[in-house]
């Protein structure tokens, strides 16, 4: 009897629990977005059954874009990817790719932002003197990134955290030290102990005057916070964006969120990395293990292409401030003493707005320009076969290489394909490890011990071509001794993946798998 009532109250209770998860709003919308994906198709089917002239029409047109895609300068596996789909759907593939697959951003998306990042891009310019001090440019990409807009700089302190834990005591402290203003934008916030925090630290910034400004991807918290919440932190006076709407219907704008993390503080103090504002990534919430994330602390003249890439978003959603003194928001304007110089930083953001793809050059300009050793820590890997042949070259050239992944994963067939890239890595040399712990969220490239870059920004395709984001890269600076030591630490508390355990991971789903990861 006693079994039968604990069976009954488990029954009930994860009926619940599955009833919760079916009336969330985040399944709901997918939902009717997968209706009106059904829906499209099947009205195309009967469309195409009842005329052969519309059939001829839908079919020419799919054709029509299997021959552009062939002809069009994109990625590959991207390509390869539609191509695949349309043929498998003639009378709907072609319509599908128009309305979800051009990976260029919508029309109003890009009218209303990239004034904005094109004006801030004048304001970074850089300093000459500093650019000839770089003895090797390559490594970090100089040239590249200064043709971006994006400079370096040598007075700004770094402080680099291996676990977000650290991160988050450190900017509760400068947020409580503000005086002048507050810039804030993640992707996703969550209600808990952390945000609750910080939105207490800021409303009762406001209450002081001191200028508060946060932005947030509406798709990324769509679940985590509650109804009106944009409102309500508007009536607190803290100027606010919802980044991108979400909406559930068939959009290319849909697809580009804003994955940035960054905080600034009175103009000279800068934080990024890739925790968000939520319990997990300070581990007072467990999902998925322990949840390694890592950032870093900038206090200095580099803070200001932070507070640029947040302005240019801002402004373009609030057109009011227009005309503003962005002076007043530049490291030395609270901050007339001189900064200490500890190495070389140079923040860099990414968009979709245009065909630069700077955060995936980057990294292949680091790892072919790699002379001794790799590391890199990411929570996805998933990549084309341009990275993965220029990993495994630098790797046969010598170079050693290693990876560090997840054991615990957050998103189970992103990892499956993550896992898939494990054979053909290891043959070529390439050590991959796994955190043991839980979840690695970190975004971690380190170069010969001379040059990282910290961030935002996974291996996987939607970070690369889909999304806002920014990382922070260091040259020669005193915070790459704990970034070392960091990697070090890895080594102890993670496994290593042996090449017969990685033939297991390699089969057809994960063939197939891999052909539709672009699309994940």
């Amino acid at each position: 009897m006693k079994y039968i009532k604990r069976f009954t109250a488990l029954f009930f209770e994860y009926l619940y629990r599955f009833i919760q998860f079916l009336l969330s709003p985040i399944v709901i919308y997918i939902a009717l977005i997968c209706i009106q994906a059904i829906y499209l198709v099947y009205f195309a089917s009967i469309l195409t059954d009842f005329n052969g002239v519309v059939r001829f029409l839908f079919i020419s047109l799919s054709a029509f874009m299997i021959f552009y895609l062939i002809s069009k300068d994109e990625n590959t596996n991207y390509k390869m990817t539609w191509i695949f789909f349309i043929m498998l759907l003639p009378n709907a593939g072609g319509l599908l790719y128009l309305l979800l697959g051009n990976k260029r951003p919508s029309r109003w998306l890009k009218r209303k932002i990239q004034p904005e990042v094109q004006y801030f891009n004048e304001t970074r310019q850089q300093d000459p003197v500093i650019r000839n001090q770089i003895i090797n440019k390559k490594i970090i990409s100089l040239d590249y990134l200064n043709r971006q807009s994006f400079p370096i700089y040598n007075h700004t302190e770094c402080k680099y955290y291996s676990l977000s834990d650290y991160n988050y005591q450190d900017m509760i402290k400068d947020l409580l030290h503000a005086k002048h203003f507050i810039f804030m934008e993640y992707f996703i916030v969550s209600k808990g102990l952390m945000f609750d925090t910080i939105i207490g630290i800021l409303k009762q910034k406001v209450k002081e005057g001191v200028d508060v400004r946060f932005i947030f991807d509406d798709f990324g918290s769509f679940t985590t916070v509650p109804l009106h919440f944009a409102k309500k932190l508007e009536e607190a006076g803290i100027k606010t964006v919802m980044f991108n709407r979400f909406i559930p219907v068939f959009s290319l704008s849909q697809n580009h969120r804003d994955h940035r993390k960054i905080c600034v503080i009175d103009g000279y103090i800068g934080y990024s990395g890739g925790f968000n504002l939520a319990d997990e990534y300070i581990n007072c919430k467990m999902r998925f293990g322990h949840w390694k994330d890592t950032g870093i602390r900038l206090e200095g003249e580099a803070v200001w292409s932070l507070t640029s890439m947040f302005l240019s978003t801002f402004y373009a959603y609030h057109k009011e401030y227009h005309g503003e003194d962005i002076e007043q928001f530049k490291p030395h304007a609270y901050h007339p003493e001189p900064f200490k110089n500890t190495g070389y930083v140079l923040p860099y953001g990414d968009d979709p707005l245009d065909d630069e793809g700077v955060g995936e050059s980057v990294y292949l300009n680091m790892i072919t320009h790699a002379s001794r050793s790799i590391d890199i820590m990411t929570p996805y890997f998933i990549i084309d076969d341009v990275m993965l042949k220029a990993l495994c070259l630098a790797s046969k050239n010598g170079v050693k290489i290693r990876l560090y992944v997840p054991h615990v994963p957050d998103k189970k067939i992103v990892f499956r394909v993550t896992r898939s890239y494990y054979y053909d890595l290891i043959r070529a040399g390439i050590e991959v490890y796994e955190y043991l712990p839980g979840f690695l969220h970190a975004k971690v490239m380190l170069v010969d011990g001379k040059a990282a870059t910290v961030g935002t920004i996974n291996f996987d395709y939607r970070s690369l071509y889909l999304h806002f984001e920014c990382n922070v890269l260091l040259y020669e600076a005193e915070c790459l001794s704990a970034i070392k030591r960091d990697f070090r630490e890895m080594n102890e508390i993670c496994a290593p993946v042996k090449i017969d355990d990685s033939r297991h991971f390699k089969g057809l789903v994960e063939g197939l798998l891999r052909l539709f990861s672009p699309l994940l």
